[in-house]
């Protein structure tokens, strides 16, 4: 039996396509909006035979939201950039998409919103990434008080943007470089387990509360590039990078990435806004409520990334035959 109807923007995305699943799964008729519907058709195969609808859609674009929110019961964002490209801006996708979609909910009398935001959102960030998902949170509830927060910490899974990028590192670099003297801390939680805060909360109904999800354990940066070293079994030197060599191959990448074309081919891998993020450890604060209060008993990386990297491994998945 359908629950309703929710529009889920984002859904093409990593975080996306396992809310699409889970939302799927409680019963919910999904709309999946993405820029490029001809780019995910895989889609459209979750859940029973229409139970999601693909429509194109930007919240940058008032009218495409409220096209998006016609009829529909509830409303996920998951939106999100790490750098710059073309007219997506930090503050046009993160502040200002965020007060778009508010603002069409609540012109549609929706009250049931899930916003994902980022762990360490901060107005007083040096990070433009994280002041601009701040900026969103405080946009969204002035005009959508009764939306959900959700900060994640560093996402992990089959596919991730942390794991896999320093697993593809170790492959092709003789050193894996420390950010700071790899002294940063994190708290990466299952993307799965995102998902399922997410449905969470859908299912019973937005309040209005912020909630903050992290794994089970923190680490150091310097003891997850040990971690994924082991994992994909090669020895690296871990080596810290002085902050100037640091600034000037953010500024190269950046540089790469803003070229039409070229920016298709290359995603930076480290850019100057986020060189200026990790300054900060990103763990959670303990002001709110977690994944435990949603049910939610969190999977580590020793038991979900090791088996997601096994490509990354010399000889794959026969590496340990290989090698015994």
């Amino acid at each position: 039996m359908h629950k309703g109807i929710v529009t889920i923007f984002g859904a093409d995305g990593f975080l996306g396509h396992h809310v699409v699943r889970a939302a799927v799964k409680d019963g919910w008729r999904v709309r999946a909006v993405v820029r490029r519907p001809h780019t995910t058709p895989e889609l459209r195969v979750i859940g029973s035979v229409g139970q999601v609808q693909i429509v194109q859609g930007n919240i940058r674009y008032p009218q495409s939201i409220s096209t998006a929110l016609e009829g529909v019961d509830a409303v996920i964002n998951l939106v999100g950039i790490l750098h710059k490209s073309g007219d997506n801006t930090f503050d046009s996708v993160h502040h200002e998409g965020a007060k778009n979609i508010g603002e069409a909910a609540t012109t549609a009398g929706i009250t049931n919103v899930v916003h994902v935001s980022a762990l360490g959102a901060d107005t007083e960030s040096n990070s433009k990434y994280l002041a601009s998902k701040a900026h969103g949170e405080i946009a969204l509830h002035a005009v959508c008080p009764s939306a959900d927060i959700m900060r994640p910490s560093v996402l992990f899974g089959k596919g991730d943007g942390f794991f896999t990028k320093f697993a593809r590192l170790a492959t092709l670099s003789p050193i894996m470089p420390l950010i700071y003297s790899g002294k940063t801390r994190f708290q990466p939680v299952y993307v799965g387990d995102v998902a399922k805060a997410i449905a969470a909360r859908i299912r019973e109904g937005s309040t209005g509360q912020i909630y903050e999800l992290g794994g089970p354990n923190t680490y150091s940066m310097k003891e997850l590039m040990k971690f994924v070293l082991n994992a994909v079994d090669r020895r690296r030197p871990l080596l810290p990078v002085p902050w100037p060599a640091l600034w000037v191959m953010g500024f190269f990448y950046e540089f790469w990435a803003a070229i039409p074309l070229v920016n298709l081919l290359i995603k930076p891998m480290i850019t100057r806004d986020q060189l200026r993020a990790l300054r900060t450890d990103n763990v959670v604060s303990g002001q709110y409520p977690g994944l435990e209060a949603l049910g939610i008993d969190g999977k580590t990386i020793e038991a979900i990334v090791p088996p997601s990297l096994i490509a990354y491994r010399k000889y794959g998945q026969f590496h340990d035959i290989i090698t015994e």
